[in-house]
């Protein structure tokens, strides 16, 4: 594909995942000769399992104590991943390119008062009036600075003042969809030339009682020990395994990229995202449309599947991707960073330009349902179907 100013390139990245801190894990990872090993924590959590957190050291990007104090760890790992991103791309202590800079943050909410949401999960199994009971609990037994504590934007505000990010911001809500949207908005603005360079990610903390619960309010967390993501019992839960994750990039114009001498990943060739019904192949149908003209040579072409690990709907993906990409090799990166919500999507990209920037023949996550490669990675598709609601997929190419 020619190259052209308002290509949209990646030219920092962030990770955090249970694999380590930063690029050079990951990159390891994606270029060893084996797939990684499993860290997963079944015992916090039980029947639960998760993948937890890495040894971080809060102050490599977030220098004040005072910083590191007032925000939960959902936003410190936020703000964290965000900063290795700025790092990378070499922007950090460019106080102008960040007063420019624009960001999009894909989020949930705040951290919860456990005690709360246990007492109106208690009270709900003795009585049948729910919704008066909600109200009821709502006003009497929240203090009125956990909703300060709560709001969504907070990681954004954080960015914003730990970083000194200070141009647009967005905070998108909505699971995996949002993280889709952040992506998804930001590319099409640098497209569009609204935007010359923006910061997008995300940040989940699996490791919280209400995050777990969530998932279990729809039985989609799995229970007991980890399986491997394509073969998940269905027996053991849902089949949902969450993990502790953060995941920002900087994308950028190409003619601003290469106005400053940045070094360039990989270029967002296409992206796009829907939802809808999934019913009688509807959902088939719109990943059709949104991979719709994404030409690739199968041999050089890595997928990396978001697939959630949910009964039912994995196997679906999977399908559509064998079909659809029909030779390519396979990666469901679900399988040993966890299942992200917000951050699947944005994770899944930052994967992918890191083993087109590595040329590399990315490993099988899982040996038993997924082919080794034969070629260095020269395409990588990105896909994430979210566990309820919401469909993304994204294509980029190497650079070189």
């Amino acid at each position: 594909m020619a190259k052209a100013e308002n290509d949209v390139v990646v030219t920092g990245i962030g990770i955090v995942t249970c694999q380590g801190v930063g690029l050079e894990p990951h990159r390891a990872l994606l270029t060893a000769a084996k797939g990684p090993e499993t860290r997963i924590d079944t015992t916090r959590f039980a029947p639960y399992p998760v993948h937890p957190m890495p040894e971080i050291d809060w102050s490599q990007q977030i220098a004040k104590r005072g910083d590191q104090r007032q925000m939960e760890n959902w936003q410190r790992l936020g703000v964290f991943t965000a900063g290795l991103a700025l790092d990378d791309a070499g922007l950090k202590d460019d106080v102008e390119a960040c007063a420019t800079m624009d960001m999009i943050v894909a989020a949930g909410g705040g951290e919860r008062d456990i005690n709360v949401d246990s007492l109106i999960v208690d009270e709900g199994l003795k009585r049948n009036d729910r919704e008066r009971l909600l109200n009821e609990k709502l006003t009497t037994e929240l203090r009125p600075t956990l909703f300060l504590a709560q709001l969504s934007n907070l990681l954004a505000g954080n960015i914003s003042i730990v970083h000194k990010v200070t141009g647009s911001s967005r905070t998108f809500m909505g699971e995996e969809a949002s993280g889709i949207s952040a992506v998804e908005t930001a590319y099409f603005r640098i497209r569009s030339g609204q935007s010359t360079h923006t910061l997008v990610g995300g940040a989940l903390v699996a490791e919280r009682q209400d995050v777990i619960l969530l998932y279990e309010a729809i039985q989609a967390h799995a229970t007991g020990d980890w399986t491997p993501l394509w073969s998940r019992d269905p027996d053991a839960g849902g089949g949902i395994i969450t993990g502790t994750l953060g995941a920002f990039l900087v994308l950028e114009s190409r003619a601003h990229a290469e106005a400053r001498g940045a070094h360039i990943y990989a270029t967002i060739d296409t992206i796009g995202g829907d939802r809808g019904t999934r019913e009688e192949g509807r959902l088939e149908k719109r990943l059709d449309q949104l991979a719709n003209g994404a030409t690739t040579e199968p041999a050089s072409t890595v997928v990396f599947s978001g697939a959630s690990g949910q009964h039912g709907l994995t196997q679906r993906e999977r399908a559509w991707i064998d079909r659809r990409f029909d030779g390519a090799a396979v990666r469901g990166y679900s399988g040993f960073a966890g299942h992200g919500l917000e951050t699947q999507f944005p994770l899944g990209l930052a994967l992918a330009a890191l083993a087109l920037d590595s040329g590399a023949k990315v490993p099988a996550f899982d040996p038993q349902s997924e082919a080794s490669m034969q070629s260095p990675a020269r395409t990588a598709v990105v896909t994430t179907i979210g566990h309820a609601r919401g469909e993304g997929v994204a294509v980029l190419s190497a650079e070189n």
